[in-house]
Formats: structure tokens, sequence, C-alpha cells
């Protein structure tokens, strides 16, 4: 008798508010690209209000946050979609990783080994470099189980995305697939241990 595999199961999130925004049509595109027994669920940062100590303390964590939270637990793991400003994180996007850390006592069960990949596009000739490498030390100190298998930077992001934020360059497609592939079999062996 056959047994089925278990349908790894991915949550993407893009670090960009903008709603023509080149990272949610990167993560968009990896979404359709996804290896077989395997599925990557779009999730947003929107509604997530900037970190206020005050208003923690005043009405807890927010809805939009719980929910977020509990989505990323559940996943096998996370895949971050990160734009770079300034060289570094987007303030909104680390914005969010700073609520979903909250309180605590919640990071291990939100966070803890949990297996994530970061991936990037920009229009700039570097793809997101910088940001990707700022994004490590706030993994690590999350205790995530960051997939290093692998590397994602979409330079000149503008000449590959079209109007409509389909991919029409076969060879970023297929960059896409490998690195896909590649953070699913991570995720996945993760998970069997």
């Amino acid at each position: 008798m056959r047994t089925e595999a278990r349908v790894t199961t991915l949550i993407g999130v893009s670090g960009s508010l903008r709603q023509g925004s080149f990272n949610s049509a990167l993560l968009k595109a990896a979404a359709g690209l996804m290896p077989t027994e395997a599925t990557l669920t779009i999730e947003t940062i929107r509604g997530i209000p900037l970190y206020d100590g005050d208003l923690e303390a005043a009405d807890g964590i927010p809805r939009r946050v719980v929910d977020l939270k509990d989505a990323i637990a559940a996943a096998d793991g996370l895949l971050l979609v990160t734009p770079e400003y300034n060289n570094s994180i987007p303030g909104v996007f680390k914005n969010a990783i700073d609520w979903l850390s909250r309180p605590p006592a919640d990071i291990k069960r939100v966070f803890g080994g949990k297996p994530v990949a970061v991936m990037g596009a920009s229009p700039g000739g570097f793809g997101t470099i910088l940001g990707q490498n700022a994004w490590l030390p706030v993994l690590s100190t999350l205790g995530t189980e960051f997939w290093s298998g692998g590397r994602l930077l979409v330079s000149r992001v503008q000449t590959v995305v079209g109007e409509d934020g389909a991919i029409s360059d076969p060879k970023i497609t297929d960059q896409l697939r490998v690195f896909l592939q590649g953070f699913t079999t991570f995720a996945r062996s993760l998970r069997a241990d």
C-alpha cells in the first residue's frame, strides 16, 4: 500500500506595501512555481501598526499580528521576500517582525527552528544583497533555521517584471523554480527530523 506524501506548507511574506511591488510580484510568481507536494500561501504585513510598547500594554497584540503569528507557526517554512531600502531591511518589514516577536515568550513557538529563506528584487544592480544580509542577525536572534543553500537576487527587476506583474524572463523563472525546490527540500528535511 502506497502512503501519500504530506504536503510541505510554506508561508511567503513580501516586505513591501506598495500595490505594484516588484517583490510582491516575485512572491506571486513563486506561488505558481512550487514543487510537487508543496504549497506557498501568500501573507501580508498590511494592517500591522507601528510597534508601540504602550499600545501593546494597553490593548495586547493586534489581531492581524496574532493571525500572522499563528499562520507562520503552523507552516513548515517561511519565505521572506525583501526589498532593500538604504542598503538594509525596509522599516515596515522589520516592524512586522518586531511585532511577530511579541511577547518574547512566543518567539520559540513562531520562529524557533523554523526553516526560513530570503529572496528579493530591486531596480538596482545588486538585487537586495545588502538587505538580505541585514536579515541574518535578526533571523539568528529569533532562532530560525536559515536556508543558506541558495540565493535569489533579482537585479534590474523592472526589466523582468511586466506591467501585469508577471515575470517575463525565463532565466529568472528557472532560477526561482530551483530556489523554491531547494528551500522546500530543506524545510521538508527539517520536518522529518
